[in-house]
C-alpha cells in the first residue's frame, strides 16, 4: 500500500534534471533571438521547447521516482527565469506595459523574501500546487502568444486577443498563488 509520493533523493545526475538544465541553457538563447535579432518565430519554438521540457521533466520526474532536491530548487528557478527573461523582452519591445511586468517581478520578490526566512528558520520551499502550475503554464501560453502578435498582419490580429485573455488569467493566477505561497510560508514560521 502506498502513503504517497517517495521523498526526494539527493540525487544530481537524473534525467528531469537534465532537461531543467537545458532549460536554463534556454534563458539566453531566448533573449537573443527575442531582442537582438527579433526572430519571433525562434523565440517561440524556444519557449515551446521550454514549456513542453518543464512538463516532460515533472513527468518523467513522478513516473520514475526521480524527484530530486535539485530538481525541487532548479525547476522553479527555470520557470521564474524564464518568466523575467519573457518580461524582460516583452517590456523592452513594448509589447506589454512596464505596470504588468512589475506586478509579476513583484510577487516574485514578496515570495522570495519569504523562501529566505524559511531557509534561515531550517525550512524548504513550500511545495509547489497546482494553482500555481496554472499560473505558470497560462503565462507559458500568453508569452509566445504575445510574441506572435506583433505586427500588422493575420496571425497578429488572430492571437492578440488569444494572447491577452492568458495573460491576464495567468497574472490573474499568479498573483492569487503567490498570495498562498505567501499564506502557506508564514504557517510554516509561525510553527
Amino acid at each position: 500500500m502506498s502513503t504517497g509520493p517517495a521523498p526526494a533523493s539527493d540525487r544530481v545526475w537524473t534525467v528531469p534534471n537534465l532537461l531543467s538544465a537545458l532549460r536554463l541553457v534556454g534563458v539566453p538563447v531566448f533573449l537573443w533571438l527575442a531582442l537582438g535579432r527579433h526572430a519571433d518565430g525562434w523565440a517561440v519554438i524556444v519557449l515551446m521547447l521550454a514549456g513542453f521540457s518543464d512538463y516532460a521533466d515533472g513527468k518523467i520526474a513522478r513516473r520514475f521516482n526521480l524527484t530530486s532536491r535539485v530538481g525541487e530548487l532548479l525547476d522553479p528557478a527555470a520557470d521564474r527565469l524564464y518568466i523575467l527573461a519573457t518580461l524582460a523582452a516583452l517590456t523592452a519591445r513594448g509589447i506589454i506595459p512596464i505596470w504588468l511586468a512589475a506586478v509579476l517581478v513583484g510577487r516574485d520578490l514578496v515570495l522570495s523574501g519569504g523562501l529566505v526566512a524559511l531557509r534561515r528558520a531550517g525550512h524548504g520551499p513550500p511545495p509547489v500546487h497546482f494553482l500555481g502550475k496554472a499560473a505558470t503554464l497560462n503565462l507559458l501560453y500568453a508569452f509566445p502568444g504575445l510574441l506572435l502578435s506583433v505586427g500588422d498582419n493575420t496571425l497578429g490580429h488572430v492571437m492578440r486577443p488569444l494572447a491577452w485573455a492568458f495573460t491576464g488569467w495567468g497574472a490573474a493566477l499568479y498573483l492569487w498563488s503567490g498570495w498562498l505561497y505567501l499564506v502557506e510560508e508564514r504557517r510554516v514560521l509561525a510553527r
